[in-house]
């Protein structure tokens, strides 16, 4: 008795949770993956769904702008994510030391990333238009000659994204490195400085091996932040995105709450979902070859 009593207590306090995860998790998945096989007007209303069998799929092979989404998603990933991980990396090394105001640059780092991202979006907008700050400085001191048109031009619309988004990822993975490296032992940097390692070979023989599985961790974690890249883009774009720079989850949200398509946009989202779920499955298979535990 006194058992079962404890197994009830037990499910009441997981209940709570339990219904949340059911109401705005599982259930919107489930039936996202069914909407995907269906063609559906959200305004048409439930008596409309009409099954499409794998129709939505097939569309997608020839849609411009999810193959401009795809492809400028797997370049916004393969430019944030290395480059964020390793300046985070070398910032968190850095301050590690005894270095003047490290909880001010700490504390500095990372503002941008628990702040607003759509007001911080707004801002990068204004320093990269064709009369902003980063033209002015580039005109000013780097000698050239006409104003970019950073947002126009499809050959440069992607930095500010880029930018952006490291900025803002930087101060999250700063502070998980300043933790881990608080958890390498002092004693292995004595003794490898005894046996004149230089600065550069205890970095990468003692600091690196040891916060590898933070990098793993970093690396997953913001790989699918970086899939699922909406606000920077809207933002920036005026909410009119190019094919040039527009990505994966701005598509989706343009067939579901521009043109209430929400079967199409449904199927894109489950090939975004079967796209991170491979791209993480590859990084735990390949984590065996350099995360050391």
């Amino acid at each position: 008795m006194k058992k079962r009593n404890e197994t009830l207590v037990g499910y009441a306090f997981v209940a709570p949770a339990l219904i949340v995860f059911v109401a705005l998790v599982a259930f919107p998945l489930l039936f996202s993956i069914f909407l995907s096989f269906t063609e559906w007007n959200f305004l048409s209303g439930w008596d409309n769904i009409k099954f499409a069998g794998l129709n939505n799929f097939r569309k997608l092979l020839a849609d411009n702008g999810f193959r401009w989404g795809l492809k400028n998603t797997f370049i916004y990933t393969a430019a944030v994510v290395p480059a964020s991980i390793i300046i985070a990396l070398v910032l968190a090394y850095l301050l590690n030391d005894k270095v003047y105001t490290k909880k001010t640059l700490r504390l500095c780092f990372f503002i941008p990333y628990i702040s607003n991202a759509v007001a911080l979006a707004a801002v990068f907008k204004a320093m990269f238009r064709e009369d902003g700050v980063i033209n002015y400085i580039l005109m000013r001191f780097f000698g050239m000659q006409e104003a970019i048109r950073w947002f126009t031009n499809s050959q440069f619309n992607k930095i500010p994204i880029i930018i952006f988004v490291i900025w803002v990822q930087i101060g999250f993975e700063l502070i998980i490195y300043m933790a881990a490296l608080q958890n390498v032992p002092r004693e292995l940097y004595e003794a490898a400085e005894l046996d004149g390692a230089t600065p550069w070979k205890k970095f990468w023989r003692i600091t690196f091996p040891l916060i590898s599985p933070t990098t793993f961790y970093l690396v997953v974690v913001q790989l699918i932040a970086v899939f699922k890249i909406f606000s920077a883009i809207d933002v920036m774009n005026f909410g009119q995105t190019a094919y040039s720079n527009t990505s994966i989850v701005v598509e989706i949200y343009k067939n579901a709450f521009q043109h209430y398509n929400f079967g199409y946009a449904s199927a894109e989202s489950l090939v975004l979902l079967v796209i991170i779920i491979i791209a993480t499955a590859i990084n735990f298979i390949g984590q065996k070859k350099w995360v050391h535990y």
